[in-house]
């Protein structure tokens, strides 16, 4: 199999991650993409936060529709900060337990921003030992060459990256719409929970 595998905060997740997801799945020929939403993300604001089983029930609800994404629950349930490095693992041992063997090609599908910063993330190459690296980003931007070694790294452009988790935080705390930017059932579960109408937290 070729597995993708989408982590982010998904505060909340948007159509611009969906988009993303379907394009990389398309591009890679992958038989399935897990969305991976972060327990604590360590570079993060706590601020203006959804809980994490909010987040985690945004993403179900988000990606329900498509048989090839998958939700998985390793970087919630799994107690301090969340790393890349964790989350390949953990993934690689939960598939191996629930029966689909060892034998799959890995894909970390991730904002072309974030990888230009992964030689900072804790053990980069056994990162890049474990899946090949997909930066996806916006059409016309420019990403500085982050040193990673050839053959490692995909970029793709995707259009529907225009939207941002922190653009619609600041909508739902303006009372701006949200609606065609979000799935329909993420902004009931953001208008249910009254998330996001506190202080400005972090850039996503």
């Amino acid at each position: 199999m070729r597995i993708g595998v989408m982590g982010g905060s998904f505060d909340p997740i948007h159509n611009g991650h969906l988009v993303a997801a379907s394009e990389a799945a398309h591009r890679f020929g992958l038989d399935r993409v897990i969305f991976s939403p972060t327990g604590e993300a360590y570079h993060k604001s706590a601020d203006d936060r959804a809980p994490a089983e909010v987040r985690y029930l945004m993403t179900v609800v988000a990606t329900a529709s498509d048989p090839r994404f998958h939700v998985t629950r390793v970087d919630i349930d799994r107690t301090g900060p969340t790393f890349t490095v964790d989350t390949l693992r953990d993934l690689r041992a939960e598939l191996e337990s629930g029966g689909l063997g060892a034998d799959h090609e890995w894909f970390f599908i991730t904002g072309a921003d974030a990888l230009a910063e992964i030689l900072g993330w804790r053990d980069p190459d056994r990162i890049l030992e474990a899946a090949h690296l997909v930066g996806v980003t916006r059409p016309g931007h420019r990403l500085a060459d982050p040193g990673l070694p050839s053959g490692r790294v995909s970029l793709i452009e995707v259009p529907a990256l225009s939207i941002s988790s922190t653009d619609i935080r600041a909508r739902v705390r303006e009372g701006r719409p949200i609606r065609y930017l979000v799935p329909t059932g993420v902004a009931n579960l953001i208008a249910k929970h009254r998330l996001y109408h506190g202080v400005v937290g972090s850039p996503a």
